[in-house]
């Protein structure tokens, strides 16, 4: 601590040094920092802050750091502290009455669940995506006990990242996740030379019956199959 520091001095603790007008320029830096901040948490998607909504994620980190300087460093002023930690309050709140009231909002800020797997074929808009890895998202279904992807009927990413699984009632041959590929991962083949046998896209995990007739993969585009597990 500064040797020039007095103790419970109310001015320095309340107001600090600063000119009056600088409590206008907190407020428009708290603006400024807390929209540039959601935009970013934003555009990271639900993966980089687990399960909270990215609304209580930014007010987590905000009131944290707005709190802290203010508990620890003397040249903060309190009233500054609490004039940003009200002002963070505010704006959470208005944004929670915002995206009760207009979806469109709420789409923007929190996202979308998406359709991760149907009928035990991973959809396009994941591959192409950055919502999960193809890696992440075996790791979830197999936390869900799916040891092959044709057990999957449906799987959504929800807006907070969790993979909600629907597993099917007559499940059918799929691309195998398990054991994970990190151990043993499933030998590649050549399907035209597997005519008794159903393969699988080693990238999707869509079905075909091997043989010399293995019509093109159209799901996507990819060349690498391996054994379908029953």
């Amino acid at each position: 601590m500064d040797p020039y520091i007095s103790a419970f001095d109310v001015q320095r603790m309340l107001i600090g040094d600063a000119p009056p007008l600088f409590m206008l320029e907190i407020i428009f830096r708290t603006a400024v920092v807390y929209v540039y901040t959601l935009l970013l948490l934003r555009w990271l998607g639900s993966r980089a802050i687990g399960q909270l909504s990215t609304v209580e994620f930014l007010l987590v980190i905000a009131l944290g750091s707005a709190v802290g300087d203010a508990m620890f460093y003397p040249e903060v002023p309190l009233l500054h502290a609490l004039v940003v930690v009200t002002l963070v309050v505010l704006a959470n709140k208005g944004l929670d009455l915002l995206l009760a009231r207009n979806r469109h909002v709420e789409h923007a800020i929190d996202g979308k669940p998406q359709e991760a797997i149907q009928h035990g074929v991973i959809c396009p808009a994941v591959l192409a995506g950055t919502a999960l890895t193809q890696r992440e998202l075996f790791q979830q279904l197999r936390q869900h006990g799916v040891e092959q992807l044709g057990q999957v009927e449906h799987a959504y990413i929800e807006t907070d990242g969790v993979l909600t699984v629907f597993k099917s009632e007559d499940p059918r041959a799929g691309l195998a996740i398990v054991p994970p590929w990190e151990i043993e991962a499933p030998t590649a083949i050549n399907p035209r030379e597997h005519g008794s046998d159903l393969v699988a896209c080693r990238r999707c995990g869509v079905v075909s019956a091997g043989g010399a007739h293995v019509p093109v993969n159209d799901s996507c585009k990819h060349e690498a199959w391996v054994i379908a597990q029953p």
